[in-house]
């Protein structure tokens, strides 16, 4: 069932009925993922999950990001055009686990990948980086199940530290920040990207080490 076939035209119970089935779909992605943490610590005794976090935006939200892409504000077209309404971010130690993690939740039965914004291998002009998946997944309720859309986006440490400092300095200057801020802010991201394959080269060479060890 599409989300669409719930709205009835009384508005407040329409908001209502959008957000229960984000926030429930939010619900069953966390326990998706708290499975596989657990998973990898008990059976490959190795977590490469270091948080996660998840939010369901906010009427305020969802209504500033409509009028800024210049749609009315509508729960109809809060539904067709926002794929971030309900919003999971998983931070990871090292790169390789993005892409581990990316592909495990891909595969499960009920998960289907609706698009793919590899910010990492084609990183913005700014320096970001970051794996975004859109996904959707069944929430069941009483008339059936109904697919609701959820964006994951999975990071590393490093990566959610710039990212976080440059939403910051964004919002300082609403956007607009002097040129210096912006070249600074691009360089950070070119050393955020060295430390990154340097703890990943260092972790490779450990394993290799235990590796030799057990022989």
């Amino acid at each position: 069932m599409n989300p669409f076939d719930l709205i009835t035209g009384d508005e407040k119970k329409d908001l209502e009925t959008i957000l229960f089935l984000y926030g429930s779909a939010l619900k069953k992605m966390n326990t998706k993922i708290e499975i596989l943490e657990e998973e990898f610590r008990k059976i490959h005794q190795y977590d490469p999950i270091e948080h996660v976090t998840s939010r369901i935006k906010t009427e305020k939200s969802i209504a500033r990001k409509l009028r800024r892409e210049g749609r009315d504000v509508s729960i109809a077209n809060a539904l067709r055009f926002l794929n971030d309404i309900a919003g999971v971010r998983i931070v990871c130690s090292f790169t390789s686990d993005i892409y581990k993690i990316a592909d495990m939740l891909s595969e499960q039965d009920d998960v289907k990948v609706l698009l793919i914004k590899d910010y990492i291998a084609n990183p913005k002009a700014n320096g970001y980086k970051s794996y975004h998946m859109i996904v959707s997944i069944p929430v069941f309720i009483a008339r059936g199940p109904v697919d609701v859309r959820v964006e994951i986006q999975i990071r590393t440490i490093a990566m959610d530290f710039w990212a976080s400092l440059e939403h910051k300095i964004y919002y300082k200057f609403e956007g607009a920040a002097h040129e210096y801020i912006k070249d600074e802010l691009s360089e950070c991201a070119k050393m955020i990207h060295a430390l990154d394959e340097r703890m990943l080269a260092l972790n490779e060479a450990i394993r290799q080490l235990e590796g030799k060890d057990e022989e």
